[in-house]
């Protein structure tokens, strides 16, 4: 389950699925250097976005995909 307090690299990189939604939401940073250092929520609230939204499709896509 992915959660707010994990760093956007690492959801990434074990969640593949999870770049789709990343990107609809806004949040196209994934790839870059804050992505290694921040974690969902950081990223979510220096873009605007909501994050239990934010959150729920990204646990939605993992659950999805599996």
């Amino acid at each position: 389950m992915i959660s707010k307090d994990m760093s956007i690299t690492d959801i990434v990189d074990n969640y593949p699925e999870t770049v789709e939604v990343f990107i609809q939401s806004g949040m196209h940073c994934f790839g870059c250097m804050a992505a290694r250092f921040e974690n969902v929520e950081q990223g979510a609230l220096a873009h605007g976005i909501d994050v239990d939204k934010l959150i729920e499709d990204l646990n939605n896509a993992v659950t999805v995909s599996k």
